[in-house]
């Protein structure tokens, strides 16, 4: 299985709606296509739930036919979760929605946890897993950008006022900016331009700026894809 590679100015979105909720999110996302959607993070119960959910599928299988590699989201909570029920998502979600790779959320940024995510990673990996996410959501130490650990890390995950005043560590400029994800929600829409420029100024290859907010901003679509939707 094929790897993302990321580009410059793409979108990782987390879709974290039901498709029969919003079907025109799914469907813009996957009319977006893969010169401007690197992949899409699915989501079904903050993991892949307890049975397969055909709508869920079938609109899984619309985006990857659009070429949008799909990965799917398995929550370690800061390496707590013992890594057999982490591996047990991926495993789920590779045999009910074949995905193509993982977003392992609420990850740590300690050193110390390092080994854990570096099993993790193998893990994902020999499950045929092409792409492996570290969504930290904060910048973690240097050593979670090593060589062959993920292929993606998202270095920040807030609202837009955090974002303004985020500060970037040094350390990042070492690597290629498709190494670096930043999402941010809460974004007025007359921000959204600005949002759109600052993760490129922040050396982040892939991004995503949305207006949702509270506990599930990630149910509404990035501003780049929202004219894809159409309007009811």
């Amino acid at each position: 299985m094929t790897a993302a590679h990321p580009s410059d100015g793409r979108l990782l979105v987390p879709l974290y709606v039901h498709p029969a909720v919003d079907p025109a999110a799914w469907r813009a996302v996957a009319a977006a296509g893969p010169a401007r959607v690197a992949a899409v993070v699915l989501n079904i119960a903050d993991g892949p739930g307890d049975a397969p959910d055909n709508v869920f599928a079938a609109a899984a299988e619309e985006v990857r036919a659009a070429g949008i590699p799909l990965l799917g989201y398995s929550d370690t909570d800061y390496g707590r979760r013992p890594h057999a029920a982490v591996v047990a998502d991926l495993l789920t979600y590779r045999q009910w929605y074949a995905i193509e790779g993982v977003y392992f959320d609420q990850v740590a940024t300690a050193t110390g946890a390092l080994p854990h995510y570096r099993r993790l990673a193998t893990a994902a990996r020999a499950a045929g897993c092409g792409t492996v996410v570290f969504g930290h959501g904060d910048h973690p130490d240097p050593g979670y950008a090593e060589l062959g650990l993920a292929d993606l890390l998202v270095t920040f995950e807030g609202d837009w006022e955090a974002y303004r005043s985020m500060t970037l560590p040094l350390w990042t400029a070492r690597h290629a900016n498709a190494h670096f994800c930043h999402l941010v929600y809460d974004v007025p829409a007359e921000s959204a331009g600005e949002a759109a420029a600052l993760i490129t100024a922040r050396r982040a290859g892939l991004g995503c700026a949305v207006p949702g907010t509270g506990d599930n901003p990630w149910a509404t679509l990035p501003y780049e894809l929202s004219a894809l939707q159409p309007q009811s």
